[in-house]
């Protein structure tokens, strides 16, 4: 870690804003084609949320998470080999137009000037809101294998409730470190696989995902771990702090007892950087969420701002991977530093890794009471305001996001609406008729995340030392 301002980067070619595997691939590559190279990351060390904590991990770890997690320790081995300056614990709070970053760092608030920027910032887990939802006790499942990445700790006590691969993957790790959960409450709603059928030769040419996603379920199952599908109407119970769940499956009704609940509807590009550049963005029916508008390479509609990773559309470790690298060899080419790399190479590996996204796509759509849930429920928990009060507010003549801001505060709490922005914009566009593109996004301003007063005061610009 660098501690001392004036041995801090000012100028570089290539900021990268994210150390998980586009970040690492992109710094990897660009750092072989010479270019000058800073990675901003707000982790402790290289590896994202997919391999949080990769360079810590212990053996009893490993093989309770995978041989695909320890696939990220190489990506990390090179990088710390790489001529990159990796930044840990640093937070991009705004970014200007002539691609001026600021950024905060243990305390203190520093500048740097790019050339071109790479923001591979990942993922947000989809907002689940449900009654009682908000309860302490109720967590997401990326929560849970958060704590086991990166303390080796397993929730003792818990009750695994939506759609999608990481409940599959979290419960197999669950079992295999002897703690498994006390159910799995799928949501995945009945005929999903019927409408997922046209798609299914893409999923034969990602076989490979389809032979791991049936592996984790047998796993699961071996685990004895009672497994309740279609379920609908989810409620946490307790008063003050989630007591467990309640539900409908096959017909009849369900109330589960646990210390913990933990739920997912799967996962959606992180927009703040790209919404806060005014990036074109365009919504993605089949994955149900705004992504940004890129070339082949990544390159946006914003000058020499570039995105690789889920943050442009959820694809997966390894094809962010690839991406990183395709964007990091567009730039370098640009800059007259090309590589012998050749991009028709990663593009065909792309296509193929992404073969099976349509099907799960399709299988794992999230349910209807998730995107737009009941009148009583919480949707922006920041402001506590209800899917009811968004309606009203509509109702009154809010025509988009922006302005349900403005008359109720929702989007701007902690979270600057990274948690409910698709719900809000959802139910507009359900209480208006019109398409998801007409209603828009909030307008995300500085600064992308909460700031101490002492970060601000802190502040070092680059005109200190005459940069």
């Amino acid at each position: 870690m660098i501690r001392d301002y004036e041995n801090r980067p000012k100028t570089c070619d290539l900021a990268i804003i994210g150390a998980g595997p586009a970040g690492m691939a992109a710094a990897v590559t660009a750092a072989k084609a010479e270019l000058t190279v800073v990675i901003l990351d707000e982790g402790e060390g290289p590896g994202g949320q997919i391999y949080r904590d990769v360079e810590q991990s212990t053996p009893p770890r490993q093989r309770v998470l995978g041989p695909d997690y320890m696939a990220g320790g190489n990506l990390a081995a090179e990088l710390r080999a790489s001529d990159a300056i990796y930044l840990a614990r640093s937070t991009v709070w705004n970014i200007s137009t002539n691609r001026l970053i600021d950024y905060s760092c243990e305390g203190t608030s520093y500048q740097l000037q790019a050339k071109y920027i790479l923001a591979a910032t990942g993922t947000v887990e989809r907002a689940c809101p449900i009654p009682g939802w908000t309860k302490p006790g109720v967590t997401t499942v990326g929560a849970l294998q958060i704590l086991l990445k990166s303390a080796g700790i397993v929730e003792e006590n818990a009750i695994i409730a939506g759609s999608g691969p990481l409940l599959w993957l979290v419960a197999s790790q669950m079992a295999a470190a002897g703690s498994p959960p006390i159910a799995i409450v799928e949501t995945t709603p009945r005929g999903r696989f019927q409408a997922a059928l046209p798609h299914i030769l893409g999923a034969v040419r990602g076989h490979r995902y389809l032979r791991k996603g049936l592996s984790l379920i047998r796993k699961v199952r071996a685990a004895n771990v009672p497994i309740y599908t279609g379920a609908t109407e989810l409620e946490v119970l307790g008063e003050f702090e989630a007591t467990g769940l309640r539900f409908v499956s096959k017909g009849r009704q369900h109330s589960l007892s646990a210390r913990r609940v933990a739920l997912h509807q799967g996962v959606v590009p992180n927009p703040q950087i790209t919404r806060l550049l005014g990036c074109d963005h365009r919504w993605d029916k089949m994955q149900h969420c705004f992504r940004p508008v890129t070339n082949k390479r990544g390159l946006t509609s914003f000058e020499n701002v570039y995105v690789a990773g889920d943050g442009g559309g959820i694809m997966g470790a390894v094809s962010a991977a690839l991406q990183g690298r395709l964007a990091s060899l567009d730039i370098a080419r640009k800059l007259g530093k090309a590589l012998a790399d050749r991009p028709a190479r990663l593009e065909a590996g792309l296509t193929k890794d992404g073969a099976v996204r349509p099907f799960l796509e399709a299988l794992y759509a999230p349910a209807p009471e998730f995107i737009s849930p009941s009148d009583d429920v919480k949707v922006c928990r920041c402001e506590e305001i209800t899917a009811g009060a968004i309606r009203k507010a509509v109702d009154l003549g809010a025509p988009g996001p922006n302005q349900v801001k403005s008359y109720l505060r929702s989007g701007m709490g902690p979270c600057q609406g990274r948690v409910c922005g698709l719900v809000v914009a959802a139910i507009i566009a359900e209480r208006r008729d019109v398409c998801m593109d007409d209603i828009g996004y909030f307008r995300i301003r500085p600064p992308l995340k909460p700031l101490h007063l002492s970060e601000l005061a802190g502040f070092h610009p680059l005109g200190e030392l005459g940069q």
